[in-house]
């Protein structure tokens, strides 16, 4: 297939780039404007690959994401551009509803263009994919799991802005007819995630000697899903998903905040004790909580086990071990990735 992924140079977006040009024949266009978070360094491996092409575009920008389409002819749009993080989006909203919203109606209207100009077979096996996150569910109890079928109620700016993108995606669907797919998927980790998201900020905070913050006591709870997990399932989608359906896409990782926290310690001191000999477990630190914290999220993946045949590869405590290692042996690629644009300092405070 001819494949155009949207934020493909940022975390998930490379990972499923990585993947795709690594285990199969599938070419691919990735459509990235290069924010804060997208970083070419994290698709280095694949750069000089012949069936991988990079364009730094902004999805917003409705004429140059038609040339793209009108050249790579895609079978396959996966959208994955979003600004994603929740902390970002308590300072500044407005960036979330212009990427997240007004970026994904672009994208909408373009492939819609797109796909009505296609005929025969083209026509038949097209695909638009909206990958996004169980974060528009809000939040859980004690007990109980999001499905497919869970209303949404999203409680921070990130996620509403990601719920009204996911009402958009059906939209088009119900109205236009586009073949559309949507998948929302857990709490992601994995290698050449953005030192903003809380498993790499413990991992640098931890060797770099500082205090590593938890918000509030550390009882909030998330469903882990490795990354590669997660893009072999966005592949599955793609394949063998009916159009206007939703897949949600979990790990059967559901760990308190502390608990993944001392996971991550633990395997520091294992893999690179501190200098002094203490656990870095010492260097805990509770800070105040994040305004509107949810407390838990937990996955029903059933669905996509049902009738796709997904189910993660990776346990969580394979894939924490598999992620520190990484971390530990890529201390450029943070640097590389933070120089001049965040120093590891907390956001979202109100």
């Amino acid at each position: 297939m001819k494949i155009a992924v949207t934020g493909g140079a940022g975390f998930i977006g490379s990972a499923l780039i990585r993947y795709l040009i690594e285990n199969t024949s599938h070419t691919v266009v990735n459509i990235d404007k290069l924010t804060y978070a997208g970083h070419l360094e994290s698709l280095a491996s694949v750069a000089e690959s012949p069936r991988y092409r990079f364009e730094q575009t902004d999805i917003c920008d409705g004429p140059q994401i038609r040339r793209i389409f009108r050249e790579a002819e895609p079978d396959v749009v996966m959208h994955l551009a979003a600004e994603s993080h929740v902390d970002r989006s308590i300072d500044g909203s407005a960036e979330f509803v212009r990427t997240n919203i007004n970026g994904t109606h672009t994208l909408l209207e373009e492939a819609r263009g797109y796909y009505n100009g296609l005929s025969g077979a083209k026509r038949e096996g097209f695909r638009f994919l909206h990958v996004s996150t169980d974060e528009v569910y809000g939040s859980l109890g004690d007990e109980g799991f999001f499905t497919e079928q869970t209303p949404y109620d999203p409680r921070s700016p990130y996620s509403s802005s990601k719920a009204a993108s996911d009402h958009l995606v059906r939209a088009w669907h119900h109205t236009y007819g586009l073949p559309v797919l949507i998948t929302n998927c857990s709490n992601n980790y994995g290698p050449c995630q953005f030192p903003e998201k809380l498993i790499p900020v413990v991992i640098l905070k931890a060797l770099q000697g500082q205090a590593i913050p938890v918000y509030g006591t550390g009882v909030n709870v998330r469903d882990w899903l490795y990354v590669e997990d997660h893009v072999r399932a966005l592949l599955r989608v793609v394949e063998q998903g009916a159009p206007g359906e939703t897949y949600n896409i979990g790990g059967h990782n559901e760990k308190k905040n502390l608990d993944v926290v001392h996971t991550i310690c633990d395997t520091l001191d294992e893999l690179k004790p501190a200098p002094g000999g203490q656990s870095y477990r010492e260097q805990i630190t509770f800070v105040t909580d994040r305004p509107g914290h949810d407390f838990r999220y937990a996955i029903d993946a059933s669905k996509i086990e049902r009738e796709l045949g997904w189910t993660p590869l990776e346990t969580f405590d394979t894939g924490m071990r598999r992620t520190v290692e990484w971390y530990l042996s890529n201390i450029d690629w943070c640097e590389s990735v933070t120089k001049n644009t965040y120093d590891l300092g907390r956001l979202g405070k109100v």
